[in-house]
């Protein structure tokens, strides 16, 4: 028998129809969706009013990071469906089917195909644009670590940045120097942190750095500062000085979690609702001389 699935329904919909069919919650904005979804990870679905509710592409990717996600259009015609699928979303659905017991099946179909594309991401894949670790790697390291303190635990922490100013949605020339620039922001990260620290690629605009040990709850801010404070410190990439903006969220061990993927989730979810330092864009990279400037750990 098909467990009831839990839901949250973000917006003014239905529940799906069905006794015992949803264990429903419900939330009025993408934002709040975010900030519920950073400290719960046991939902299966996110069911959303896209017509009444708006949210930023860094609040969808953080819920559609988070379970699966169901989007609900008053009419679901079709180029509206696949740049909706093309954010993310798992399923689209016409209101007219959000209450009924088909939705409820597309519910439950959604949420099995987000089950078994997850399972079968590779548990060590690293970011090929970066070498960095992937979220599998960083989530299997950080389990590994709560599992031997589980008995006797020391505080960790997960910062996340979340990076405004990549572009990611281009091709060719500029692609490759969204890449560089990836590049260029691991190195950065590598470079302000201690050696047993591990710095991961968790999404295409999201790095993550564990750190493995902090002696004090104001260590995991500090190093958050310090690390945002390098990154938007100007890139050369191309001749061109490129900028970026950034904003960070945290997830700290055993306050927020004792699970490592929930602690991921909480920060990435965080960092997408949280406002940006800097401000991203390229401009010429020239000092008064005329010299191209170069800025720090600009070597990747």
């Amino acid at each position: 028998m098909t467990r009831p699935l839990r839901l949250l329904i973000v917006g003014h919909l239905p529940a799906p129809a069905g006794k015992g069919a949803c264990v429903v919650e419900s939330v009025g904005s993408a934002a709040d969706a975010c900030r519920l979804l950073a400290g719960d990870t046991g939902f299966d679905a996110v069911l959303v009013d896209a017509d009444t509710v708006t949210g930023s592409p860094e609040e969808i990717e953080a819920i559609g990071a988070a379970a699966a996600l169901v989007v609900v259009l008053d009419a679901a015609e079709l180029e509206a469906s696949l740049d909706w699928l093309g954010r993310g979303a798992d399923d689209v659905l016409a209101a007219s089917e959000a209450g009924t017991a088909a939705g409820l099946r597309r519910l439950h179909f959604a949420v099995a195909r987000r089950r078994l594309a997850v399972s079968r991401r590779p548990a060590y894949a690293t970011d090929p644009g970066t070498g960095l670790p992937h979220r599998q790697q960083l989530v299997e390291h950080l389990s590994q670590l709560l599992a031997l303190r589980e008995r006797e635990p020391s505080p960790m922490a997960i910062v996340a940045l979340r990076i405004e100013g990549l572009g990611l949605r281009v091709q060719g020339a500029e692609a490759a120097e969204v890449e560089v620039l990836r590049r260029k922001i691991a190195v950065r990260l590598r470079a302000g942190v201690r050696a047993s620290d591990v710095v991961a690629a968790v999404d295409d605009d999201t790095f993550a750095v564990l750190l493995v040990s902090i002696l004090v709850a104001d260590d995991a801010e500090r190093v958050a500062g310090k690390l945002a404070a390098a990154l938007v410190a100007p890139f050369i990439v191309g001749g061109v000085e490129r900028s970026i903006g950034v904003a960070v969220g945290l997830g700290r061990y055993p306050q927020d979690g004792k699970d490592g993927e929930r602690l991921l989730r909480r920060s990435v979810a965080l960092a997408a609702v949280a406002p940006a330092i800097g401000q991203a864009g390229p401009r010429a990279a020239h000092d008064a001389s005329g010299a191209l400037r170069t800025a720090a750990n600009d070597e990747a």
